[in-house]
């Protein structure tokens, strides 16, 4: 069996912050790391491939060249190969053109039995690219797998989650998934692996030629979306904690409101 994940680079989260003039992020000084969901996609392939030996994982990603670094650490927790889609053409992308993108990098690779990839990365929380790869390939999909039951006879089982439960669903090969964070505890990197990803692991790196992609069809050029600016709401005042009883405190927050004209 064939499998491939999408993984993205991203900033950590944790640190990023917003110019507040330009309303743009910086990035300068901030870390990146592989998205999180994105972790539990390859770790779910690389369950596949400890039950079935002769399955292949390779990782494709879409970004700027350092984004090689974060590609070697999936080759670290267990990844065969891992290609890089990186090109000034690919830059300014919304989900859309990358989508689009990332496909033609799928297309290039050929015979892929299953696809994994992250129910969204941290940094535009859209859910977006999965489903939208997946219409690029023409392949059904299922997204917020939590859980992937079996794989076998062409067919795989897996619970997709939802607000109040979770449901069954089979679906043919090849497929697309998209996994949230409850589908598994993704593995630590090896000593073996690392040292194997340092040394001697090749990343490859194809532009729009090697994907054959008319740079009208990708990047900034092919985005419909346009982002004008991003900002953090100003914070709230701090909030008054009130003590007494039951019904002092009932009362109290009554006159406040009426103060306010709330009521």
């Amino acid at each position: 069996m064939k499998i491939v994940v999408c993984a993205k680079q991203v900033p950590d989260t944790n640190e990023v912050k917003i110019d507040p003039v330009k309303g743009t992020l910086i990035r300068d000084g901030v870390p990146s790391i592989l998205n999180p969901d994105d972790a539990n996609a390859l770790e779910a392939a690389l369950k596949i491939k400890d039950v079935s030996p002769d399955t292949t994982v390779s990782v494709v990603s879409m970004g700027p060249p350092q984004a090689t670094y974060m590609l070697k650490e999936c080759i670290a927790m267990g990844a065969d190969d891992a290609y890089l889609l990186s090109s000034r053409a690919f830059g300014g992308a919304d989900t859309c053109a990358t989508s689009t993108t990332i496909a033609a990098g799928i297309k290039k690779l050929g015979d892929v039995d299953l696809i994994f990839a992250g129910r969204q990365a941290i940094d535009g929380d859209t859910a977006q690219v999965g489903p939208q790869l997946a219409q690029r390939l023409g392949l059904p999909f299922v997204t917020y797998v939590q859980n992937v039951r079996e794989v076998k006879n062409g067919k795989v089982i897996v619970e997709r989650q939802l607000e109040d439960g979770y449901e069954v669903i089979e679906v043919k090969l090849p497929c697309v998934l998209t996994a949230v964070k409850e589908l598994n505890t993704p593995r630590y990197m090896s000593v073996p692996r690392v040292l194997y990803a340092c040394d001697e692991a090749e990343i490859k790196i194809w532009n729009e030629v090697d994907v054959e992609l008319d740079p009208a069809d990708c990047g900034l050029n092919a985005s419909p979306t346009k982002v004008l600016k991003s900002f953090t709401p100003p914070p709230k005042g701090k909030g008054e904690i009130l003590t007494g009883t039951i019904n002092e405190m009932a009362t109290s927050v009554v006159a406040k409101l009426k103060e306010k004209h709330a009521i």
